[in-house]
């Protein structure tokens, strides 16, 4: 069997950053596909569920009110590695065309108060595991170490 893309990605020397993980056809469509690296895999703890869940419901809901990329987002979730999340966006996209996106939303996740939406029972399977304490720590800490002054070491795969 032949090994999928992102399987073929250097771990060992991959740093939290924005990549374009993919990049797919749909119709005459151009799918982009971001891996949003949170912590450094192989090296650093990967994310808690709870975290990882409340970091998803909060983009989520972001990605889908924002001005201009509301009708392009077509998916926010987590890896299952619980290192960082994919999104996929329609259109043709270099990791650094998204950076002022990734960072807005990082900010709203970051400065995020009240009641995370979609945390009950009515609108989640799993609504309990929620941690928006841990989930602004962790998107303040990905726009002090990885957002802010981000450059070409962390927008293009290590080869």
């Amino acid at each position: 069997m032949e090994q999928i893309a992102s399987f073929t990605i250097d771990h060992l020397r991959l740093l939290p950053g924005i990549y374009v993980s993919r990049k797919d056809m749909a119709g005459s469509e151009t799918l982009t596909t971001f891996d949003i690296r949170m912590t450094r895999p192989n090296y650093e703890p990967v994310m808690n569920t709870a975290e990882i869940h409340t970091i998803e419901h909060l983009a989520a809901t972001f990605l889908r009110n924002h001005p201009q990329f509301s009708d392009k987002t077509i998916y926010f979730g987590p890896m299952g590695c619980r290192t960082g999340f994919y999104l996929i966006l329609a259109g043709d996209y270099k990791s650094s065309e998204v950076v002022p996106l990734i960072t807005e939303m990082y900010e709203f996740i970051r400065d995020f108060t009240g009641e995370v939406p979609g945390a009950a029972a009515v609108n989640c399977g799993n609504y309990l595991d929620m941690n928006l304490s841990m989930a602004k720590y962790l998107a303040d800490k990905f726009l002090r170490e990885v957002l802010t002054g981000i450059d070409e070491t962390r927008l293009t795969y290590p080869v």
